[in-house]
């Protein structure tokens, strides 16, 4: 597994350049985050479904309440 991220202040600007991250923390509620448990439970039984056809996914269009937070995608390891 790898951690890829933006950083927020670099994208608001305009300037997105794609960094490996080596740590991330979640602030969230533990409602928030039985949610995002469910969001990536769904996306490992999409991935097994889907095999290689699986590209990516996001939290925000798969979890109602994360519209406005910072994007938490799911991409398959190839």
């Amino acid at each position: 597994m790898k951690l890829w991220g933006y950083s927020k202040k670099e994208r608001d600007a305009g300037e997105v350049r794609l960094i490996e991250l080596a740590e991330a923390s979640l602030l969230a509620t533990p409602a928030e985050l039985r949610r995002i448990a469910a969001f990536l439970s769904d996306a490992a039984d999409n991935m097994d479904c889907m095999g290689g056809d699986y590209d990516h996914e996001h939290l925000g269009d798969r979890q109602p309440g994360f519209e406005d937070s910072p994007h938490l995608v799911v991409a398959r390891a190839k």
